[in-house]
């Protein structure tokens, strides 16, 4: 996949995380697609699994935003570097809402196949944000 084609891929993905657009998800998401979310313990699949994970997040913290820092492009295979802002405004993991504004840093790899995301393995610092949100003491 040539590299311009690689970005409008990833800017598209950025404007459905940030936006939550079901018809957007199924654009820049392909059906079969395979996602490893820390939040669950078997994967996630298709537009409808990252939906679910974007729904999970935005109940928590309704002004989520995602900023993609830096990508570096290998074939099909992006590294994308993500910093995550929002306000605690909902339970998150059994923590309720603290009001709590939170940023942190994501990194996540994304699998890419004819113009569309078929997979990703994301690590978002939880760490960061549990003692954002104060559930842990931070250092």
């Amino acid at each position: 996949m040539p590299s311009q084609s690689t970005e409008s891929v990833m800017n598209r993905f950025v404007e459905f995380i940030n936006t939550g657009n079901e018809d957007l998800a199924r654009e820049v998401i392909s059906a079969d697609a395979v996602f490893h979310a820390p939040s669950h313990p078997e994967p996630l699949r298709g537009p409808d699994g990252y939906l679910e994970v974007i729904g999970m997040m935005r109940s928590a913290f309704p002004d989520v935003r995602w900023t993609l820092e830096e990508t570096v492009t290998e074939g099909d295979t992006v590294a994308a570097r993500f910093t995550m802002r929002g306000t605690h405004d909902g339970e998150f993991f059994g923590i309720p809402a603290s009001g709590n504004k939170i940023s942190v840093q994501a990194m996540n790899f994304y699998y890419l196949a004819d113009g569309r995301i078929v997979g990703e393995r994301g690590q978002p610092d939880l760490l960061g944000v549990m003692q954002q949100i104060g559930a842990l003491p931070a250092p």
